[in-house]
């Protein structure tokens, strides 16, 4: 469990291929800020861009870690097969303080960027999400991108899917890996836990459309 609260930023410095066929999963080999790995043991989860991902190994010593990430985590996921930076969360513990909302880590759905422009002081992120994700999305609701907590502030619904506009204050995209989003990059979209269990307690025994396996 997470809390959608980026605690450093790292970079896929090596991407290793498990096996020689398109279901081999891959191996990330990711260096993280310094000091970051000091309470990283063997085992321990890390979300990486919003997905919750296993440490393989880590040297907290050279600030890198690995990771094994499987051909269908990558397949319903982005920003994670190719070098490059990358938003870090460790593990929420009882003690932390709740900052985000409450983030499982498995992604839910990939988005587009519309745009990513400044507006006065701060910055408009608008996200295409997908047309499954759409009736979970709301006015004030909450949203995790690419493993960042955020508040949606506007939703319209269009044929493709549901286009959302996200405000970014300078923090965030000082601190996060948001800033190298551009228009057309892909992100990891989680909605929000309770609007899983809303959904459920109203449509108990009655079929609803599945989003795709994710993350």
């Amino acid at each position: 469990m997470f809390t959608g609260i980026i605690t450093g930023v790292g970079r896929i410095a090596a991407i290793d291929d498990l096996g020689s066929s398109s279901q081999h999963g891959k191996r990330l080999r990711i260096e993280a800020p310094a000091g970051y790995l000091d309470d990283v043991g063997l085992g321990d989860s890390i979300a990486l861009n919003g997905a919750c991902m296993t440490v393989t190994s880590s040297d907290s010593g050279a600030g890198v870690f690995t990771i094994d990430i499987s051909a269908e985590s990558l397949d319903k996921t982005a920003g994670l097969a190719e070098p490059g930076p990358v938003n870090l969360e460790k593990a929420l513990r009882p003690q932390d303080r709740l900052g985000g909302h409450l983030v499982s880590g498995h992604v839910d759905g990939v988005g587009r960027v519309l745009r990513l422009a400044p507006v006065g002081e701060s910055w408009e992120l608008a996200i295409l999400a997908p047309a499954s994700l759409a009736r979970y999305l709301a006015y004030k609701g909450s949203v995790t991108v690419n493993g960042v907590s955020l508040t949606v502030n506007r939703v319209t619904d269009t044929a493709e899917g549901a286009e959302l506009s996200i405000n970014l204050i300078p923090h965030t995209v000082q601190n996060t890996a948001l800033h190298a989003l551009a228009a057309g990059s892909r992100v990891n979209l989680e909605i929000d836990l309770i609007a899983r269990y809303v959904e459920r307690m109203l449509t108990a025994g009655v079929a609803v459309p599945q989003m795709a396996a994710a993350a």
